[in-house]
């Protein structure tokens, strides 16, 4: 988000993607700006920046600098792909949607002199060339972790996410035998991570992964709906297969919450301290995220929640303000009220970190914002991290219980580290 280094980062699958797809006779220089200092003096002849709205600012700074320079830039990602009028502000080219079929014909046109304002990619609802070129990520300091995709998409529209939008209804995936082999060749002995938005977008496919995984002995995790919780036989065969950490959205304690953001659903598998003892007893650690500022969130409902992480001992949590983005129903809904306090918080100079967006219904902005701090601060306070990490309910696992102690550790860090910075600096 500015020019400054983290300690959370994770390989960016993205750019791999695009190394993968590059010809051999181009060569590829990788930074990572997240976790390294990019050069103010180097001279490629094509510079190529993925965006997201919470970097956008900083990308459209290191844009003009290479500009400056005389070096052409192309942008892709979520915020070209969702605002193409900005992004063309600050780069020669974008591409919208995924970078498959686009970034070949981009890389092409650009060799013969023809490069083009636009490219849209990612049109087959199939996976089957997937590819990465990791060896850019090698000698980089990454958290322990291994990023691995099965798909792409969510079945699921909820208010506040943008991932519909990008994808609409169009769901990807790659085959079950071709991610097994995948992991046979990473060879690795970190926490793998499906990054998928959802693993569970299909009973069939999630049964299809497990086969396959399972006799590999790995220690994975993944971002799954909660409705996975209600079959008992599918969370057994989860652990049987080397799940140790599972990420579920609880978003809110209340029912209207709920139905407001689209989650109603969110219920199905009955009490949240009830579904976070079936994982529990199953050896997986949770990490829960809820989104706070829907028209029935208070200082007290949002208490509530952190209430209910500390008495589920939920491993780490996620207390997220309700953060409207382009691409999202939310955004839009929020700006015809007119309840945006800058419709462009982005670009804001003065916009920083953690300050409110949108004026919430039934609290002050400034209340909502330093509610949403206190509860971080709290989750995350050293004696909250002790009761949690070593009181686990999913009972002691040398390897798990040092993951988790690593993450709270880092998300402490960077919590502290990220509150009131301003984009971009």
């Amino acid at each position: 988000m500015g020019d400054y280094r983290s300690t959370d980062g994770l390989p960016p699958m993205s750019m791999a993607v695009l190394a993968a797809r590059t010809p051999e006779n181009i060569e590829v220089t990788f930074y990572d700006d997240k976790i390294e200092v990019i050069p103010r003096d180097d001279q490629p002849d094509l510079v190529a920046i993925t965006v997201e709205t919470f970097t956008a600012r900083r990308a459209y700074d290191l844009a003009s600098q290479y500009r400056a320079r005389g070096v052409p830039v192309v942008m892709g990602g979520y915020h070209p792909t969702f605002l193409p009028e900005e992004a063309l502000q600050h780069a020669d080219a974008i591409v919208i949607g995924d970078a498959e079929g686009s970034w070949e014909r981009l890389l092409s046109d650009f060799g013969s002199g023809t490069l083009q304002r636009s490219y849209t990619g990612g049109n087959s609802r199939s996976l089957a060339d997937f590819a990465l070129d990791r060896s850019i990520f090698k000698g980089k300091k990454y958290v322990p972790v291994e990023p691995v995709q099965y798909g792409r998409g969510c079945r699921f529209a909820c208010d506040f996410c943008s991932i519909r939008t990008f994808y609409k209804d169009d769901i990807r995936s790659r085959t079950a035998q071709h991610v097994a082999e995948e992991l046979q060749l990473l060879n690795t002995k970190k926490l793998i991570f499906f990054v998928d938005d959802n693993l569970y977008n299909s009973k069939v496919a999630l049964d299809e992964l497990l086969e396959v995984i399972r006799p590999l002995k790995l220690r994975w995790s993944c971002q799954i709906s909660i409705d996975v919780a209600k079959d008992e036989n599918r969370l057994d065969r989860m652990a049987d297969a080397g799940c140790v950490f599972v990420l579920v959205g609880f978003e809110s304690l209340s029912t209207a919450n709920l139905k407001q953001m689209g989650k109603p659903w969110n219920r199905v598998a009955g009490d949240y301290l009830n579904v976070v003892r079936k994982f529990h007893e199953r050896g997986m650690a949770v990490y829960g995220t809820f989104v706070f500022g829907y028209d029935g969130d208070t200082s007290e409902t949002i208490q509530d929640s952190l209430d209910f992480a500390m008495e589920a001992k939920l491993e780490i949590a996620n207390f997220n303000p309700l953060t409207p983005t382009p691409g999202s129903p939310l955004y839009e809904r929020l700006k015809q009220e007119g309840r945006l306090i800058s419709p462009q918080w982005w670009l804001d100079p003065n916009y920083r970190y953690g300050d409110p967006i949108f004026i919430p219904k039934a609290m002050s902005a400034n209340e909502f914002s330093l509610k949403c701090f206190e509860v971080k601060k709290e989750f995350y306070s050293w004696n909250s991290i002790a009761h949690r990490v070593l009181g686990s309910d999913a009972g002691f696992n040398w390897f798990r219980t040092g993951m988790v102690g690593l993450a709270n550790v880092i998300s402490r860090r960077e919590i502290m580290r990220k509150q009131y910075r301003t984009l971009g600096d």
